[in-house]
């Protein structure tokens, strides 16, 4: 009786996974250990930016997971779909500034209706 072995991962995933490693440790050298004057140097907003897209895709690889092959949506995705959400809204309106409608330099539009005097401590 023959025995077979699952294969896990292919050649295509592991050459994936050696790209993305090589990058993730390349970046932040290069930020942190060129010179700003060689070209070869990444600035700090694109290691920021790269952050961000690592993140993104490591919550779109869970929400596929959990939501593609089980077919559920867990109570923790849909917890950090409504934080997400609830901090882009806090950041979005912090960044109209004085554009609002009632012009206040630093509250936002709601803060102010509510006669808030200043903002809290987690912002």
């Amino acid at each position: 009786m023959k025995t077979h072995r699952a294969r896990v991962m292919g050649g295509g995933s592991w050459l994936f996974l050696l790209v993305l490693l090589a990058i993730a440790v390349v970046v932040p050298v290069l930020n942190l250990m060129v010179p700003p004057s060689s070209p070869l140097h990444v600035p700090t907003y694109l290691v920021a930016l790269f952050g961000k897209y690592l993140c993104y895709a490591l919550l779109a690889l869970s929400i596929d997971l959990i939501w593609g092959y089980a077919g559920i949506l867990s109570l923790g995705h849909g917890a950090f779909f409504a934080l997400g959400g609830y901090a882009m809204g806090m950041y979005l309106m912090r960044q109209i500034g004085t554009r609002g409608v009632y012009g206040h330099p630093e509250l936002p539009d709601f803060m102010v209706f509510l006669n808030w005097p200043e903002l809290p401590l987690y912002w």
